[in-house]
């Protein structure tokens, strides 16, 4: 297999040349499966945390957050999402007051008109498994992952982690891989973590026939994907 993995997008706040550089990506290696592992969008104004004053309310929220993950669903029509805390917001809030989910909530790909995409909890490719990452942190998230599942693990979640760390047997050779992030470290959502020394690794993953690349986008000024490209 040959697998691009979209790292935490934060929509509608995604950095703006993220979605051209994971396409670029997709096209230079020829991939044929497309992962986004989770907190495709943010979800701010439904948060049970205290809410940036300057964002937009609940319904403008999630037009603009609509009209953006559309821009995706054009560029890659067909993706398995493996569901992220934000995504799950709205089932989170609900579950907070007794609302059942399969009774009252509408699926993810009804609620975001994603009809090909795949919304999972996790998922094993290649055998490889693949989830958000919810409940993992340290400095090596995915390799402390590892050690859970004894097999390979991609997982994205902790934005300023990203890379590959082997670990290797007698018998076998297996990896962790944390895919960084595409989300806008200084969009008014992300003001809650401003003073963090450590900021957003912006990436992406492939995975070609089991083994795994971490692509940090050249996004510095002067380079390709610097906001002021787009």
């Amino acid at each position: 297999m040959r697998i691009l993995v979209i790292g935490d997008t934060h929509l509608y706040w995604d950095r703006p040349g993220y979605l051209s550089f994971c396409a670029d990506l997709r096209d230079e290696y020829d991939v044929d499966t497309v992962v986004h592992i989770g907190d495709v969008v943010d979800q701010h104004a439904i948060s049970f945390h205290n809410k940036e004053p300057g964002c937009p309310g609940p319904m403008d929220e999630y037009y603009r957050t609509l009209e953006a993950v559309q821009r995706w669903v054009k560029e890659f029509p067909k993706v398995t999402v493996t569901l992220g805390n934000h995504d799950k917001r709205v089932v989170r809030k609900a579950k907070s007051v007794d609302i059942p989910e399969e009774i009252y909530l509408k699926p993810y790909k009804e609620v975001w008109q994603t009809p090909e995409w795949d919304w999972v909890e996790d998922i094993i490719l290649d055998d490889i498994y693949f989830y958000h990452g919810d409940g993992q942190g340290g400095k090596y998230p995915a390799y402390n992952a590892v050690g859970k599942m004894l097999m390979s693990v991609c997982m994205g979640h902790n934005h300023s982690a990203a890379g590959v760390k082997p670990l290797v047997n007698p018998m076998k050779r297996i990896w962790a891989i944390d895919t960084g992030a595409g989300c806008n470290d200084v969009a008014l959502n992300m003001v809650y973590s401003s003073k963090n020394k450590r900021r957003s690794v912006m990436s992406a993953v492939v995975i070609i026939d089991g083994h795994p690349y971490l692509e940090v986008m050249p996004c510095s000024r002067g380079e390709k994907y610097h906001d002021s490209n787009f």
